[in-house]
């Protein structure tokens, strides 16, 4: 059975919102790891584990290069501490959002397979090489940390051969955003959107207000990737040029304002009912259903859907309801 999880852009109220998640019957939270947008995704995770019992918890996903593989570590086991070693999940990632909306470019897979590689080696308790010096997590007893060594699951989030071939080495869940990857296993996927009430408009203000986010989604992975043709042909190009007036050096800060909480206003105008409904992010419980029936199908163990707008617990009621239908 594919199972229930959710996701979240990082808030300061993301805690409760994962207590509500966890009562229910969400079985995983990840946390989005983009510090230019979000606070911490460690300290917001660690507080989500002292208000929950059973939901397993974890970034989804942390970017190698924004902290030291003896910080994550760390990081790691504090969670591990609060939350129990079967209720902490890792994933790891080249970086979107955390490293685009800082102005860089993803990290190369290779750096994330040894910083991965070299975390998991921390948390085994032994001596590893980074930076041209041996170091190795020495907490010296339990006030400072849980026992050693540490083995939680990992997953990797990877759309393309480079990123499902990093996962298969390390042995992780592989974390998706579109299409399975044939024959491979586990794998799970994380999607935002809303269910509509009976009758309700794809257009109206609720809706964008909890979902336009989901469309722009598209927009923002396009214009960073450059497949603007691939996904949105020429509307793509014309939403695309709205942030030409903006020097080129802080453009990816405007194009990542509110990026996958909300609607920022250059993307307002173009988050039509049109554009909402091809992107196939406001959806009646029934059209959800069918949807997580394919997901099933196509290999996926975990659903994540990440809820957002102003009233995220209906938003994950709402969908919680639509899985169990």
């Amino acid at each position: 059975m594919m199972k229930l999880g959710c996701a979240f852009a990082t808030s300061l109220e993301t805690p409760e919102h994962i207590r509500i998640a966890e009562a229910l019957g969400y079985e995983r939270a990840l946390c989005y790891d983009s510090p230019a947008l979000y606070p911490d995704v460690w300290m917001v995770l660690n507080r989500a584990a002292e208000l929950t019992e059973r939901i397993v918890l974890g970034p989804g996903v942390l970017i190698p290069s924004l902290r030291h593989p003896m910080v994550t570590a760390s990081a790691i086991t504090t969670l591990v501490h609060t939350a129990g070693e079967q209720r902490v999940f890792v994933g790891v990632g080249s970086g979107f959002t955390g490293r685009l909306a800082m102005g860089r470019p993803p990290v190369p897979w290779a750096q994330v397979e040894h910083y991965a590689r070299t975390v998991q080696a921390l948390l085994r308790g032994d001596q590893v090489e980074w930076e041209g010096a041996i170091m190795q997590l020495i907490h010296p007893d339990e006030r400072f940390g849980p026992a050693l060594p540490i083995t939680v699951p990992w997953g990797v989030a990877g759309e393309g051969p480079k990123g499902t071939k990093v996962a298969r080495g390390l042995g992780a869940e592989l974390i998706r955003l579109a299409v399975p990857e044939p024959g491979f296993e586990p794998q799970s996927i994380v999607f935002a959107g809303t269910v509509l009430d009976d009758g309700e408009h794809p257009g109206s203000e609720r809706v964008v207000d909890a979902a336009g986010h989901a469309a722009g989604l598209y927009l923002h992975w396009a214009v960073e990737h450059g497949v603007i043709d691939e996904l949105l042909g020429e509307s793509g190009h014309v939403w695309a040029a709205a942030y030409d007036h903006i020097p080129e050096n802080v453009r990816h800060i405007a194009l990542h304002d509110r990026h996958v909480v909300g609607v920022n206003d250059v993307d307002r105008p173009f988050i039509t009912s049109e554009v909402m409904t091809a992107t196939g992010v406001a959806l009646t419980q029934k059209e959800w259903r069918t949807r997580l029936d394919a997901l099933k199908e196509g290999g996926f163990g975990y659903v994540h859907y990440q809820p957002a707008g102003p009233a995220i617990p209906r938003e994950l009621e709402a969908f919680a309801a639509a899985y169990a239908s």
